[in-house]
């Protein structure tokens, strides 16, 4: 009985470990993507111009969004993680758990919407309490082609996010 019991600790304790190492694993097994990377090769990335104050009262901003160039399939189904701002589509309480990720601040609120292809549409499981749109963040988690369209602006990628964290 005292074996068994015995037994039983060092199969926890190997299995902690284990969760432990891969825990610490996945932390670091992400692919880095920037920006540039989403925009397939060949094609120009589109950098936000910004030209005077918007006209809030004036046609929707999603109509300026500028077509897309099409999209890159190569992270299709990996973990990775990109840079951006939050532009929040669902709550959760306070939290949000459906955003679109946009490579600059205002994207899609304050100015016209980038090309598809520089869009995320992320969900999370956890809500994230972001302190606002203008709060840098990297996200973490699988990723993929996914056509979305909102009323915000058309989004060419999405992420299942694994791990919302600062910038």
């Amino acid at each position: 009985m005292v074996a068994n019991h015995l037994d039983r600790r060092t199969m926890l304790a190997a299995l902690v470990a284990f969760a432990a190492a891969s825990d610490s694993a996945f932390a670091e097994d992400f692919i880095d993507l920037e920006w540039t990377d989403l925009v397939p090769e060949g094609q120009p990335a589109i950098p936000p111009v910004i030209q005077g104050l918007i006209q809030h009262d004036g046609p929707s901003l999603s109509s300026q969004q500028p077509p897309s160039q099409g999209v890159r399939t190569d992270w299709n189904g990996q973990i990775v993680r990109l840079p951006g701002f939050i532009v929040p589509v669902d709550y959760s309480g306070t939290g949000v758990t459906a955003f679109i990720l946009v490579p600059f601040v205002g994207a899609c609120v304050h100015v016209p919407p980038p090309p598809a292809n520089q869009l995320v549409f992320v969900t999370t499981a956890v809500p994230y309490e972001s302190s606002g749109l203008f709060e840098p963040v990297n996200v973490i988690g699988m990723f993929g082609t996914a056509s979305t369209s909102t009323q915000l602006a058309d989004i060419a990628y999405a992420l299942s996010a694994d791990r919302i964290v600062p910038f």
